[in-house]
């Protein structure tokens, strides 16, 4: 098994590591950890006990994964987990913490990019291939979806859901819900327009894009989406819109406020 883990670097015992690891400077790896084959643990980074992560993950220097809850009530001794994929970027200064309740878990899938600064409350799921921009701060519980882009200095409130193939324009603070599909910014939030851009790259277009228009042209008239055609993206879009939101939506951006 060929690793190459620099001499000040800690490994704690009864770490689990895969094949080709790569461990820098100073760099801490606790008891109990879990790290998959191809990841890079950069200097003065700490992978703290209780971590799950697949492969190819690469932690920048001063990446913490698995730091306990912000949460004034968690007791050290809960068994909790931080959950991580495959192939997710941690740039310096990240943080994620794992989950507050006795085995739950802090979720974060595969194809991620955590940007400097940014953090992940226990509790959190994150979806996959989604990007946090520097200085990004969810709470805790907080729900992301798949290809979601979260521009510079955005905060949400905890238990906010932010859905998949939306885009959240810098510095905007969040405390309800982000509607999939959407871009969202302003003081206070509104929903502008479908997230174009990050459709097309998807490769959501011509009749799958023109049912999303239609979707958001009828919601931001309070109407209802039955009668449009039932696309695999629609069908999203209903299936969230569904489960019931413990903060609320945020609204649109009315006429008046262009």
């Amino acid at each position: 098994m060929a690793q190459n883990i620099h001499p000040t670097a800690y490994i704690a015992p009864n770490v689990s590591l895969g094949e080709n690891i790569t461990v820098g400077p100073f760099a801490v790896i606790e008891t109990g950890a879990q790290l998959g084959a191809n990841c890079q643990v950069g200097a003065h980074a700490v992978v703290h006990s209780h971590v799950k992560m697949g492969d190819g993950n690469i932690l920048h220097p001063h990446a913490v994964l698995g730091g306990l809850p912000q949460d004034t009530g968690f007791k050290a001794e809960t068994v909790s987990w931080l959950v991580c994929g495959d192939n997710n970027v941690f740039r310096e200064g990240f943080t994620a913490h794992r989950a507050s309740k006795e085995n739950a878990e802090t979720r974060i899938g595969s194809g991620c990019f955590f940007m400097n600064n940014s953090h992940v409350a226990h509790d959190c799921t994150v979806g996959n291939n989604t990007i946090f921009a520097n200085n990004v701060a969810i709470g805790g519980h907080v729900q992301v979806g798949n290809n979601v882009f979260i521009g510079g200095a955005v905060v949400a409130h905890q238990f906010c859901r932010i859905g998949s193939y939306a885009i959240v324009q810098g510095t905007t603070g969040l405390n309800m819900d982000v509607i999939p599909f959407m871009l969202i910014g302003g003081r206070p939030a509104r929903h502008y327009k479908l997230n174009t851009v990050g459709l097309r790259r998807a490769g959501i277009t011509g009749d799958r894009y023109k049912v999303l228009s239609a979707a958001f042209r009828l919601l931001k008239n309070k109407q209802s989406l039955d009668g449009l055609e039932e696309t695999e993206e629609l069908k999203q879009l209903k299936d969230w819109l569904a489960v019931k939101s413990k903060r609320g939506l945020h609204g649109f951006i009315s006429v008046s406020e262009k």
